[in-house]
């Protein structure tokens, strides 16, 4: 009398891994896990190195524009500039050195 029993490959391969070979179903379970450490860590850290791109290009824009400014600064505040305000608006002038009169006060 034959038997014919069907057995299911997967319950027959976890079968033979748990009571025949546990050291190679742990380290298969430990590559497993550090493959997806490692993609995850790689996506991270493309997202931080785009970040920052982001962050130097925004530094640079940032420099430029605080340059731009200093030198607008320096134009504002030059004497020309101050002569010409001065002229201008409250039309105030330069005097001769023989036209100027000093008052000493003596208290």
């Amino acid at each position: 009398m034959i038997f014919r029993t069907k057995y299911s490959l997967i319950k027959v391969i976890g079968r033979d891994l748990f009571h025949y070979d546990i050291i190679p179903l742990i380290a298969l379970s430990a590559i497993i896990i550090s493959a997806i450490f490692v993609v995850f860590t790689t996506h991270e850290t493309r997202l931080l190195t785009a970040k920052q791109d982001k962050l130097y290009e925004e530094k640079d824009s940032l420099d430029i524009e605080w340059r731009n400014l200093i030198l607008e600064e320096n134009a504002l505040f030059s004497h020309s500039r101050v002569d010409r305000v001065l002229a201008d608006k409250l039309q105030m002038v330069h005097i001769d050195p023989s036209q100027e009169n000093i008052i000493i006060s003596k208290r």
